[in-house]
């Protein structure tokens, strides 16, 4: 036992290692007995990248990349353009989070192809290729890449029961949103989740501004997640429920550490910021000139505790 950590912190991390391999165990008696042909489509995909040893292992913090893929029906949803980026840290020794958001038009290097839109390096280079560009741009290489199909996130947040999220602002898109969403809190199903996230015209920052709802979102959701964590059987219910659409190289275990891990983060320790810059061309195209310095300085200012000092 280290200096820091109380005996009720042993017990229940002790608690938490003991679902966890039962539910490993459950899910691997489940992919034998359902046959193949009952597996269902992916949609969502986590990568555990070279270098991570696991949640309960190693450092306190954990770094996850989520991305929501663009990808078309019939489409490889880890060989398209990403379009929510938003690189997650969570302390699990402390509860407290952080994510930092990345405008999805960011000019960067990514490796191997020289430098492109960030978003186009999951399409150049799938999930380890996204992870490399953004170690490039924050100095933190994330230890799972996540990436999600949007209408499988549409479903996951209608079978949670929906999320609030407080709007600054006024805003709306005449595909996507014709009606708008009003200032103040709103309650957010599935679609009208979906919609919040990705919609950037109307409004007057943008690319930043959307990274930024879609943090709204994100403290949406885990709110909600929270809320229910204590229910008998909800955590493991979710696992399974998106262990059936995914396809990952992390083993059940991890998956049920890592919904704990989101589960038991405190509200009031999370910290949220875009990483600025200024809008420009390369050739025809429209970019976002990252600010460089001041995304390396979150990294450096996240990376031991996730929690961010300034923005």
């Amino acid at each position: 036992m280290s200096e820091h950590t109380t005996p009720r912190e042993v017990v229940r991390r002790a608690r938490r290692a003991v679902k966890a391999v039962a539910l490993a165990g459950v899910l691997a008696v489940t992919a034998l007995v359902v046959p193949q042909s009952a597996v269902q489509s992916t949609e969502v995909s986590l990568v555990k990248i070279r270098h991570a040893q696991g949640v309960s292992v190693g450092d306190d913090v954990v770094w996850i990349l989520a991305v929501g893929s663009d990808a078309r029906p019939g489409q490889d949803m880890t060989r398209a353009r990403g379009d929510a980026l938003q690189l997650v840290g969570i302390n699990t020794r402390t509860g407290s989070a952080t994510a930092i958001g990345v405008p999805r038009d960011s000019w960067v290097g990514i490796p191997g192809h020289g430098r492109e839109k960030i978003n186009s390096a999951l399409y150049f280079a799938g999930p380890r290729g996204m992870a490399g560009a953004m170690r490039n741009l924050i100095g933190i290489e994330p230890d799972y890449v996540m990436v999600t199909r949007f209408p499988f996130f549409e479903d996951m947040v209608d079978d949670i029961g929906g999320i609030t999220v407080t709007n600054p602002r006024r805003f709306y898109d005449p595909y996507l949103k014709k009606e708008g969403f009003r200032k103040g809190r709103i309650h957010l199903g599935g679609y009208d989740a979906m919609a919040f996230s990705r919609i950037r015209k109307g409004l007057a920052g943008g690319d930043f501004d959307r990274s930024a709802n879609q943090q709204r979102t994100l403290r949406g959701i885990h709110a909600r997640i929270r809320a229910q964590a204590d229910k008998p059987g909800f955590i493991e219910r979710g696992v399974m429920t998106v262990m059936a659409h995914m396809a990952t190289n992390a083993d059940p275990g991890e998956l049920y550490e890592l919904a704990q891990a989101v589960a038991q983060v405190d509200p009031r320790r999370i910290t949220t910021c875009v990483v600025r810059g200024r809008v420009g061309f390369v050739g025809a195209a429209s970019v976002v000139f990252p600010d460089v310095a001041q995304a390396r300085r979150l990294g450096r200012d996240a990376r031991s505790d996730a929690t961010l000092r300034r923005c």
